[in-house]
């Protein structure tokens, strides 16, 4: 799957072995040359990409409580792990969404990609949706519990802002927008492709 990623991504290289496999984490090694011609043996973990998505419904945006039962609850965009049976970014986040809230939106727009940490080929995804398409009741997985609630702009930055469980991880938008309208006008990520 090509996927979008930030400009100053640390990428496992093509050379490298995979020496674990893990139901998540995989570990990954090469040799690399160092600058005084000695080799070392450089390490890295892979895992899924996971999508996290600002839904947009009657001029509010939907934030899930979510409870599992190894981490207790936690408050997030809707969202979640990218399977390798999804044909793109897009389609996990629209599955995820789907699954999580019952929504379908008729238009979509990646607005932020990171790395969060730079031994890891791990990045996140950050959409956008809007113009509701359909409204079904949720499918949610046997380990989680979802609590779909509709916060205007102005209670969602401030949640944001004050790095409320998962939320904070989009506070970089949030400090450069003032209400819905530069909300949905946020631009379209532009990074490399990769894949």
């Amino acid at each position: 799957m090509q996927k979008i990623v930030p400009d100053d991504s640390v990428l496992i290289p093509p050379e490298a072995s995979r020496v674990f496999e893990g139901q998540i984490f995989d570990t990954y090694q090469w040799s690399q040359t160092m600058f005084d011609g000695s080799s070392h043996t450089f390490e890295m973990l892979k895992r899924p990409d996971t999508v996290t998505v600002m839904c947009v419904v009657d001029e509010k945006v939907l934030v899930i409580d979510e409870e599992q039962p190894h981490v207790g609850t936690r408050r997030s965009f809707p969202g979640g792990r990218v399977d390798d049976t999804d044909a793109s970014v897009e389609a996990a986040a629209k599955r995820e969404v789907l699954e999580e809230t019952g929504y379908s939106f008729k238009n979509w727009r990646l607005v932020k990609v990171w790395q969060p940490h730079n031994k890891m080929e791990w990045f996140i995804y950050l959409l956008l949706a809007w113009d509701v398409e359909s409204k079904t009741e949720p499918n949610l997985d046997a380990g989680e519990k979802i609590t779909v609630q509709n916060l205007s702009f102005d209670e969602l930055k401030e949640l944001v802002i004050n790095k409320s469980s998962y939320l904070g991880d989009s506070t970089a938008i949030f400090e450069n927008i003032e209400d819905m309208e530069q909300l949905l006008a946020l631009p379209e990520f532009t990074g490399q492709t990769n894949g």
